[in-house]
């Protein structure tokens, strides 16, 4: 017969090695282009967690709470969605607890713009070059970098006026097009831009649609794009610092005056710069 003693030792290691009870269920919340910021109290081990279908970085603080970013994309089902994180102790052992991430519903605004004829409708010609154009850049949001920053922009790459918001809906010449993936920032020509946060210059190129095109990839699956540029003074390759600059806003490609398009791919996630400032 086991003791009183036995069954309570038996009856602690069933607690470590169960997944969390659902006491331990917590609701988070974000909006569809949105970044889910999630401070949770958890034990001491490795760290792991999952939504949407993807794995997220995560960092333990100071406080021993573990923070972890998710990128929500632009076309997430609004609604409840499981957020499981696991727990690997240092002998192995591994339990999971399972919140639910709640996705609201944004709201985008309707946009408008009317451009040459040449610019909205294309040669076969035309096309491959712009499909060319979008697999480069496709390349670069899967790129390794080594490194690992807070998900968070230390400030603006230009100073300006927001023209055209995150996720508007677009019409060019009155026909649809697929919903804006960034933020154009309206600026006089020549304005320099600056990186909001550091990382490895993955692609420098000439656009038919989006003119010339820098891309960041900064550690951790934070990938961001700066498009109609009049100058670039990066290289591929090389590393650049927080305020160190890219460029000078310009109009080339597809762009109704001067302005910088600002966009962000975070683990492919197509998420709202704006999202990721103080």
């Amino acid at each position: 017969m086991p003791t009183r003693l036995t069954t309570i030792a038996l009856a602690c290691c069933l607690t470590l090695l169960l997944p969390a009870t659902a006491a331990w269920a917590k609701t988070w919340q974000a909006k569809q282009g949105g970044i889910a910021h999630i401070a949770a109290p958890l034990p001491p081990g490795r760290i792991s967690v999952h939504a949407l279908g993807k794995a997220w970085p995560c960092k333990r603080l100071s406080n021993g709470k573990v923070l972890a970013w998710i990128g929500v994309d632009l076309a997430t089902h609004p609604g409840s969605h499981a957020l499981t994180w696991r727990i690997t102790g240092p002998q192995g052992h591994s339990r999971t607890r399972r919140d639910t991430l709640d996705v609201v519903k944004g709201q985008f605004r309707i946009s408008r713009i009317k451009v040459k004829k040449r610019m909205a409708v294309f040669t076969r010609k035309e096309l491959a070059r712009i499909h060319a154009d979008h697999e480069s850049i496709k390349k670069c949001y899967v790129a390794h970098v080594d490194a690992r920053p807070d998900i968070a922009f230390r400030q603006m790459p230009v100073q300006g006026v927001i023209s055209s918001p995150f996720g508007a809906r677009r019409y060019v010449n009155g026909q649809p097009r697929s919903p804006h993936t960034g933020v154009d920032i309206a600026a006089p020509e020549g304005t320099p831009i600056i990186a909001p946060l550091s990382g490895r210059i993955l692609l420098v190129h000439s656009m038919y649609l989006d003119g010339n095109t820098v891309v960041i990839g900064h550690g951790r699956g934070l990938v961001s794009v700066y498009c109609h540029l009049s100058k670039i003074d990066v290289k591929s390759g090389q590393w650049i610092k927080t305020g160190g600059k890219i460029g000078e806003v310009g109009q080339t490609g597809r762009t109704t005056g001067p302005n910088l398009h600002w966009g962000i791919r975070f683990e492919n996630a197509r998420v709202s710069p704006l999202a990721l400032l103080p």
